[in-house]
């Protein structure tokens, strides 16, 4: 038996966890993000500062440690993760927003946010919420909803079963999401004698379930029967390292394939039957071919409403199969439903399918829907002036990033426009948080995926609405000597929810960053220095205002050792190629013009 602290037994246990799939084993957790208060400083914050078992991570803010750590999920095909601690109350609460985040992108973080005493004998204790109808309630409940698995430790004999069914969660590529384990400041501070093989060495076997011979054969018989099949990779196929296999079944069958915004990069720009984006932030090549399939193949794709162009883009009797490791996402638009993981299912249909293909013409209008489209992005990646068109900075940084380069962002105009133009170099060179759309997480996802994969060179791409939430992690960056290079786009507001906003009637109220004037915010423009603020925050920064100036600093800033930001200022009003599709916002059905426009779009919705 070893005697120890929750708090080092927890330590101990996460240290000794490895994950291994394809006979390549990975150490689980790269470490533990922690801020400290007095609701885990003498738990966990001692047991870092005398084990050795996690190496720790000062972050600047809670929500921002969870971002990084989804980030390094996803660099890492969900593979390894980092841990977040975190005080009582605040401390806690300000994780929930990114926890709902990796929960929607299906990421695992795990979260070990002080809860109140276990014993209640000083109740109400320093942020604890009293709530009448029960003193079991904290405000860690607010946590049941976004998380995969949650658990509250009372005991110290409760944490083993708590630990072990935590790391089932986090493993499992079906179930994976956020996971909290609540820990009672008194409960983390209180010593058990532990058996000795719970500190020992484990494996977690991340398997390759393969789809049930009676619906891979319905599948497969589906796929025979259609002319113009299109696939949909989603982030499974990422994931899941399946883009070999994805590859290997669009050359070998003559099936397109378009992507999702966690699926970019599933093939690599410049390849004959990959089309770009799809839905309602697209391509119009992918887009074409969407309303024209008359099967639709889901590879590890959630259908998200941009996807499907809130259910509006896929022609009503096209066929769907859908292979998902979840299965609650392989249900999903009625589709066929084959149950596997990405690369073994792939592989499976392949081999179903022998001397099947589809026809030339099908094949060479794809190529055309192509270079029509390529041809769309080559001149908005040339637009010039100044202040610099959005596609124009894009398409720099896109020029910029190179093979290695990743390119990280999350909210606002960006995602879309990164969606439909930017040219992936391959699976993890494109990153953009879109299942949540969380303004804030571009710098500090980009700190993750920097620590997960340190040899690329990543490019955070972050609007001046979204620098203003959340910025601090450069100070992260700066502090552990994690590069990033981070292009800070300075719209003057919300541009992206301002042109939304004029669409449906709202006439851009609340978007511009701008002085109030005549009872709006319509006066003069504000004095806000935003590349003296990450000056201050201990970046490197290039100011640029021309196409060449940004050129050149993108340049300076990859030959750097040490975080760069780059800051340039963008014409809001300048559009990136349109997709040709629609997404579902709500009209006003009084007072907006655009209430009729609206009712014709929704009759395309099924």
């Amino acid at each position: 038996m070893i005697r120890l602290t929750v708090a080092q037994a927890t330590l101990r246990f996460l240290a000794a966890q490895h994950t291994e799939r394809d006979g390549a084993e990975h150490r689980m957790f790269g470490g533990i993000f922690g801020i400290f208060g007095h609701g885990n400083v003498a738990g966990l914050g001692q047991a870092l500062a005398t084990e050795a078992a996690l190496p720790y991570l000062l972050s600047r803010n809670e929500q921002a440690m969870v971002h990084a750590a989804a980030g390094y999920a996803r660099a890492s095909n969900r593979l390894r993760t980092l841990a977040c601690t975190t005080s009582v109350g605040p401390g806690a609460t300000n994780m929930i927003t990114a926890a709902a985040g990796a929960t929607i992108n299906r990421l695992p973080v795990l979260l070990l946010p002080g809860d109140v005493f276990a014993t209640r004998v000083a109740n109400p204790v320093l942020q604890e919420l009293e709530d009448p109808r029960s003193y079991d309630l904290s405000v860690n409940d607010a946590f049941k909803p976004v998380s995969r698995y949650w658990d509250r430790i009372n005991r110290p004999e409760q944490l083993p079963s708590a630990l072990l069914a935590a790391m089932r969660v986090l493993t499992d590529p079906a179930e994976t999401g956020a996971v909290t384990l609540a820990l009672p400041q008194d409960v983390q501070a209180e010593a058990w004698d532990w058996p000795e093989e719970l500190f020992g060495r484990r494996v977690w076997h991340i398997g390759r379930p393969r789809p049930e011979p009676a619906a891979l054969a319905r599948a497969a018989e589906l796929i025979r029967r259609s002319a113009r099949p299109l696939i949909v990779a989603g982030g499974g196929v990422i994931y899941s390292e399946a883009t070999e296999e994805l590859r290997a079944f669009a050359e070998r069958y003559g099936v397109p394939v378009a992507e999702t915004q966690a699926g970019k990069g599933a093939l690599p720009y410049g390849h004959p039957l990959a089309v770009g984006a799809v839905g309602a932030t697209g391509t119009t090549a992918a887009n074409a071919l969407a309303r024209e399939a008359d099967l639709i193949i889901g590879v590890g794709t959630r259908y998200s409403d941009f996807t499907t162009a809130s259910r509006s883009l896929f022609d009503q009797d096209a066929q769907v199969v859908n292979l998902n490791v979840t299965a609650f996402d392989a249900a999903k638009l009625s589709g066929l439903q084959l149950v596997a993981d990405a690369r073994a299912g792939l592989a499976d249909l392949a081999q179903a399918l022998d001397g099947w293909g589809t026809a030339g013409v099908y094949r060479t209008m794809t190529a055309e829907l192509n270079r029509a489209w390529d041809a769309q992005v080559d001149a908005a990646y040339a637009l010039d002036g100044t202040p610099l068109p959005q596609p124009a900075i894009i398409g720099a940084v896109n020029a910029a990033a190179g093979e290695d380069g990743v390119v990280v962002c999350a909210a606002g105009s960006m995602p879309g426009d990164l969606h439909k133009m930017w040219r992936p170099s391959g699976p993890g060179s494109y990153h953009v948080e879109y299942g949540y759309s969380c303004m804030g997480y571009e710098i500090a996802g980009g700190l993750g995926v920097k620590l997960a994969v340190p040899e690329r060179e990543v490019f955070v791409l972050v609007g001046d609405g979204s620098y203003l939430m959340m910025a601090q992690e450069l100070v992260t960056a700066v502090a552990e000597g994690v590069k990033l290079i981070v292009v800070l786009v300075d719209n003057s507001g919300f541009a992206s929810i301002g042109r939304l906003s004029e669409s449906v009637g709202a006439e851009r109220l609340g978007t511009a960053y701008r002085y109030r004037g005549s009872g709006r915010y319509d006066g003069g423009p504000l004095p806000v220095d935003l590349a003296a603020n990450a000056a201050s925050l201990g970046a490197h920064v290039i100011r640029a205002e021309t196409a060449d100036d940004l050129r050149k600093a993108l340049e300076s800033a990859r030959a750097a050792d040490e975080t760069t930001v780059i800051y340039v200022k963008a014409d809001p009003h300048v559009d990136a190629p349109a997709s040709e599709a629609w997404w579902d916002v709500p009209v006003a059905e009084v007072g907006s013009p655009a209430r009729a426009a609206y009712e014709e779009a929704k009759r395309t919705q099924h």
